[in-house]
């Protein structure tokens, strides 16, 4: 090895581990829906959900190891492994955001629906998500 090379730093990791949740129950967004409790079960049972970057198809940001419902919403955590989606999480990417197709909702009389059963397509890292607080940590 030559004294240069011995000298490069070590190249940075892409892998981050992140979590946060999804979507929060009861908690309506900036289009008026709100997600209730269960809403997600169905659509959880078996089968993996993608992570994507700003709901692009085929933008595979990495690989989601947990999506479960608790009590507050849909908590995910994942391993982000597009070097893309590390640069911008290091630069302060934060945003959260599902991608789902409405299965069981209700009108709400102040505009939006009830959601009560989705199926869940994907979820994405975003910039701006359609609900504020949706957002996740790197861990």
């Amino acid at each position: 090895m030559n004294a240069a090379a011995r000298h490069q730093p070590a190249p940075r990791s892409t892998s981050l581990l992140i979590e946060g949740y999804a979507s929060l129950f009861g908690v309506e967004d900036r289009s008026g829906d709100v997600v209730r409790a269960g809403a997600f079960a169905r659509s959880l049972s078996g089968r993996s959900v993608p992570m994507l970057l700003q709901h692009k198809p085929g933008a595979i940001a990495g690989v989601w190891t947990r999506v479960v419902e608790t009590g507050e919403g849909l908590f995910v955590r994942g391993r982000i492994e597009s070097h893309t989606a590390s640069h911008l999480v290091r630069d302060g990417l934060n945003g959260l955001s599902i991608g789902f197709r409405p299965r069981v909702w209700m009108p709400r009389p102040e505009g939006g629906r009830v959601l009560a059963q989705v199926d869940l397509i994907e979820i994405s890292l975003v910039a701006d998500p359609m609900l504020p607080a949706a957002r996740f940590e790197h861990v």
